[in-house]
């Protein structure tokens, strides 16, 4: 759709193609008329990839998420879940160097941004491909050069990678938020190893009590995956009680799609009403756990950080909608929180921590 629009609107202009549908599915574009070539996604940044054709598009600046500056510091993944097509489209796992990421997080707080979120398609892989020791070090290296940076988050993280440095900094350290979103997907031992995830059900549980029984103030999310294929009723319902057993607060429920290549799609699938049922019982769950934990905030201060106006997001993850009149953007500010609605809390501002 987007090459024919493209052509309609540029009718002279010759048409390349890139990125991670062009690796996945290079004979289906170049067959299109519409389309001049086909580029890799790996070779997009390559300026000789494009020859004397047009300069190769630039990295994308990292998206500013209002108050949040998300910061990209590696893509690819070298696992291969049974479900996933992302390392077929985006190859390897490839690491931004430490210089480069703290340079663009330096730049970041002297725009004013308050709060810098690490993303990447598996983040807690980064390091391994360029000699480093691991993600803590560069969770450490940020924290230590960026020393006016004050709120750091990272995005989803595969816990059974995570390096013991960066576990006590988690522990120990304010500036890095106390909020980890989790690759979890399932609750089911069997269903885990068919995803081909390198975690059990008991390993998550261990995590989460451990790191909550240090820092009590830390939330968790994670990613679940409703309908895998061979899932039985059973399976499902420890997958749904892991929501209540690790306190997941804001959780992704993602229904089974299957995926061409990969082995998932292979594998015997479950009915699509039952993927709706399980999924809508995940959601469920989830909203429940969440609206019990939103009470229990009731009469706490919160250090939040203003998005827009009259929006704000807490150290935890938060939505809070501060009562009264707006507030500048990214202000970071102490809230006492008064009540919850519509899934979020309600603060009443108090002043700069």
């Amino acid at each position: 759709r987007a090459v024919r629009s493209a052509a309609r609107r540029h009718p002279q202009k010759p048409i390349w193609v890139t990125g991670c549908a062009a690796s996945l599915q290079p004979a289906e574009f170049a067959a299109m008329p519409q389309v001049r070539r086909v580029l890799p996604n790996a070779a997009k940044h390559d300026p000789a990839a494009w020859g004397a054709s047009p300069p190769p598009p630039k990295p994308q600046a990292p998206r500013q998420a209002r108050a949040r500056a998300l910061v990209q510091v590696q893509t690819g993944c070298d696992h291969r879940c049974t479900f996933c097509i992302i390392p077929y489209a985006r190859g390897a796992a490839r690491s931004q160097p430490i210089a480069a990421i703290v340079r663009r997080v330096r730049d970041l707080c002297a725009q004013g941004h308050k709060e810098v979120v690490l993303t990447g398609v598996d983040i807690t892989s980064w390091g391994a491909d360029i000699g480093e020791a691991g993600l803590g070090v560069l969770v450490r290296a940020i924290l230590r050069q960026v020393p006016d940076l004050p709120r750091l988050r990272l995005s989803s993280l595969d816990a059974v990678e995570l390096d013991a440095p960066f576990l006590d900094m988690v522990m120990h350290e304010p500036r890095l938020m106390p909020h980890l979103h989790l690759s979890l997907q399932a609750g089911d031992d069997m269903i885990l190893k068919r995803m081909k995830r390198r975690h059990t059900r008991q390993d998550a549980v261990r995590f989460c009590a451990r790191l909550r029984a240090r820092r009590p103030s830390l939330t968790f999310g994670a990613d679940l995956i409703a309908g895998f294929p061979t899932e039985t009723d059973a399976q499902h319902a420890r997958s749904l009680a892991l929501i209540a057993d690790c306190g997941l607060i804001w959780c992704h429920v993602f229904p089974f799609s299957p995926r061409a290549g990969t082995p998932a799609a292979r594998m015997p699938q479950v009915a699509q009403p039952h993927i709706r049922a399980r999924a809508s019982a995940l959601r469920a769950e989830a909203a429940r756990v969440r609206q019990a934990w939103l009470a229990a905030q009731f009469g706490s201060i919160k250090s939040v950080l203003v998005e827009e106006g009259t929006r704000a997001r807490a150290e935890d993850f938060a939505s809070v909608r501060l009562v009264g009149a707006p507030q500048p953007a990214q202000r970071i500010l102490r809230a006492r929180i008064i009540g919850q609605e519509a899934g979020e809390l309600l603060g009443e501002p108090l002043s700069q921590p």
